[in-house]
């Protein structure tokens, strides 16, 4: 069960929040704090006792230490706690997910939509449970003043691009201010293989594994990636494991361009 920490400056917001969490069974405690400062105090406090703190549903505008200034400073606790921004605003969805939020519960806030929350905080602080399918996260994309949201499923891959990462898709691509390793620790667990140091790349839009060379290179649409040697070992078993017993065509070229599973053709470590 979860132990979670809610911080907003408005007494009613709180109390709303403080109980619609309480409500759900999977909620074990719920603290509160008024202000940004007081809820750091209270952290420290926390981690001091050695007492647990899974989540802090957060307000974004709050006066003195506001909700992203005080995310940024529990990003750099040993054990961060995962966050929830809470907020009456919707400009602020970037900045939230840039800090790697969970999610972004807009006021006024819907009974149905607090559950949700903690059901992805759930699954992220213990996995899916079971008969769960994985939840398919949203990356959120500024663009001329509009936010829209791309969903995990949709991408591809992704390339690291400086301090953002290019997220490829059917319909286009969409430039992120993420770090690709940020990235890939958010969607761990999701089919998302590290091909290269600078490459993700989403394992069910892969049609094709060969060897080039004596390199491993995929086909993800028309597109195609090569795979570093240090990685190549791993995104070749990953693949196997994940397309073994794939109806054809898929499994058909995969085995073409596997050969023989034992053998190792690329060297590793470079």
């Amino acid at each position: 069960m979860l132990r979670v920490l809610a911080v907003d400056d408005e007494v009613h917001a709180l109390s709303e929040l403080a109980y619609l969490l309480r409500q759900d069974n999977r909620v074990e405690q719920v603290l509160t704090a008024s202000d940004g400062v007081t809820a750091l105090q209270d952290m420290v406090a926390m981690i001091g006792a050695g007492d647990r703190l899974d989540s802090v549903f957060l307000d974004i505008r709050m006066p003195g230490l506001d909700g992203l200034d005080l995310a940024r400073l529990i990003g750099a606790f040993p054990s961060p706690p995962k966050l929830v921004f809470v907020t009456a605003h919707d400009d602020r969805a970037v900045q939230a997910f840039e800090l790697e939020a969970v999610d972004y519960l807009l006021k006024p806030l819907r009974p149905e939509r607090v559950a949700e929350a903690v059901r992805r905080l759930e699954s992220a602080t213990y996995g899916p449970s079971s008969g769960e399918a994985a939840m398919d996260d949203v990356i959120p994309v500024e663009l001329s003043g509009r936010t829209s949201f791309v969903p995990q499923h949709a991408v591809s891959y992704a390339e690291a691009s400086g301090d953002y990462v290019r997220l490829h898709t059917a319909e286009g691509t969409h430039l992120v201010r993420m770090s690709l390793a940020a990235l890939e620790r958010r969607w761990a667990g999701s089919g998302f293989i590290r091909v290269h140091r600078s490459t993700l790349v989403s394992a069910r839009h892969v049609t094709e594994m060969r060897f080039d060379e004596g390199r491993i290179v995929l086909r993800v649409g028309a597109t195609t990636l090569p795979v570093s040697r240090r990685h190549s070992r791993r995104v070749r078993e990953q693949l196997v494991r994940q397309f073994r017993g794939a109806l054809p065509p898929v499994a058909e070229s995969f085995a073409r361009g596997i050969a023989p599973l034992g053998a190792d053709p690329v060297a590793p470590g470079q």
